[in-house]
């Protein structure tokens, strides 16, 4: 079985000398729309929230807040909904009227959420047969007929505190049905991107594959995960909590290796519906602990001399329940490495994001791109799209807010022309 690793988050590196100088949704106009804004928090402890859903109840129209608790809802008036709805792990649902927070930015508060006795049935006396039962569900939890959706993808690269490009797009997403061996495709509704070459002499990162990552890390789709019904004799699971998502109960199932690969395996946690048996959430990191391994997994090709390292890896995965149907929802990978060149005193150090969020979804006369629209997995983004310029360059399009220090740092990037040159791979085909 091959590994998600393997067939996912390769790693190539190439160092260059830079140089440095000086959909199918359409667009209508401002008038059209409601745009609602705020900052999630905790109503007990002021603590933000992050990455909670925000959505138009009945439909697939929504997006989720930033690491900062921010968010921005585009509402067409053609829809006639008055009220927004938030949710997030572990706190009560909740919804918001649409005029009340039309054109303002406010804190919107949300109540944790603890489970009553009543919701608590009887534990599973094993942890694993919860998760094979789930695996064993995913044609009849998610859906079984392809879907159109609409989300946004945002890529960040970072040497310690200091951007060197930030990648961002509204990108199209004909997602196959769950029940089929189908390939999920992307394209590029539209993108921009800025970077910055402090020195000539300066190890570069680009991620390819772009948005191809999130549509791979669908864990219940991908077959090829190595948390698989196939494969989870490598892992030992245990019953953690139970949470509520979406005001329902959800099991909390930890997973780590039992076993020593040729390549590393995960560790982290799956969020199972209780009344469905459905994976909600998935929370893991690569096993790290043999460092050597690890460098090998994730480093295809790299100069004589440089020694490459990663420190921490992170993925997240949500679905989002309608009408019966589990939908992905958002993914969010962080990487973190450490690049040492022999004979040198300093290391560089460098963190990788990448993040989809589904902003809309439909069902309705679906049909798959034309391959010469589709963005490839082994084509890095930031060559497709077009550097920083027009400040209202979303228009009407649901985005992730981006954080203070994105924003300043985007601000700042628009302003410079630079020549990026290809370093880092994130993933390959």
């Amino acid at each position: 079985m091959k590994t998600l690793i393997k067939n996912v988050l390769r790693l190539g590196i190439i160092v260059f000398f830079i140089s440095t100088c000086g959909s199918v949704y359409a667009q209508n106009g401002n008038d059209d729309y409601i745009t609602v804004s705020g900052q999630l928090k905790d109503a007990r402890s002021g603590e933000k929230i992050i990455y909670a859903n925000v959505s138009l109840p009945g439909t697939g129209i929504g997006t989720v807040s930033n690491s900062e608790g921010e968010f921005t809802l585009k509402v067409n008036k053609t829809l006639n909904i008055d009220e927004f709805e938030i949710s997030h792990l572990s706190y009560a649902t909740k919804r918001f009227k649409i005029l009340e927070y039309a054109g303002k930015e406010k804190t919107l508060y949300l109540e944790p959420q603890v489970l009553m006795l009543k919701e608590i049935l009887v534990v599973p006396k094993d942890a694993r047969s919860v998760v094979e039962t789930a695996l064993s569900n995913v044609r009849k939890n998610y859906s079984e007929v392809p879907n159109m959706m609409e989300g946004f993808y945002r890529e960040t690269i970072r040497q310690r505190r200091d951007y060197l490009s930030i990648s961002e797009a509204v990108v199209d997403i004909y997602k196959a049905p769950y029940n089929s061996f189908q390939d999920d495709q992307v394209k590029i509704y539209k993108g921009r991107k800025g970077g910055n070459v402090k020195k000539a002499d300066t190890l570069m990162v680009q991620l390819q594959g772009g948005p191809n990552v999130a549509m791979l890390l669908d864990i219940v789709k991908n077959t090829d995960l190595s948390i698989a019904l196939d494969n989870l004799d490598n892992y030992q699971f245990e019953f953690e909590a139970m949470v509520n998502i979406d005001d329902k109960p959800n099991w909390v199932i930890s997973f780590a290796p039992n076993v020593v690969k040729e390549e590393p395996l995960y560790y982290g946690k799956l969020y199972i519906s209780q009344e469905k048996m459905a994976i909600t959430r998935a929370e893991f990191s690569l096993d790290l602990k043999d460092e050597d391994k690890a460098s090998r997994v994730f480093v295809q090709k790299k100069p004589m001399g440089l020694i490459f390292m990663p420190t921490a890896t992170s993925y997240l995965v949500t679905y989002k329940e309608q009408n019966n149907k589990f939908y992905l929802n958002y993914v969010r990978v962080d990487l973190k490495f450490r690049c040492d060149w022999k004979k040198r005193l300093f290391k560089n150090y460098y963190s990788v994001m990448s993040e989809v969020a589904i902003t809309d979804r439909r069902e309705d006369n679906i049909t798959k791109f034309a391959q010469k629209e589709v963005f490839k997995p082994s084509m890095v983004f930031a060559d497709k799209v077009e550097n920083f310029s027009d400040p209202n360059f979303w228009g009407n399009s649901n985005i992730i807010e981006p954080e203070e220090s994105i924003e300043n740092a985007i601000k700042k990037l628009s302003k410079m022309k630079t020549v990026l040159i290809l370093s880092i791979v994130l993933l390959k085909n």
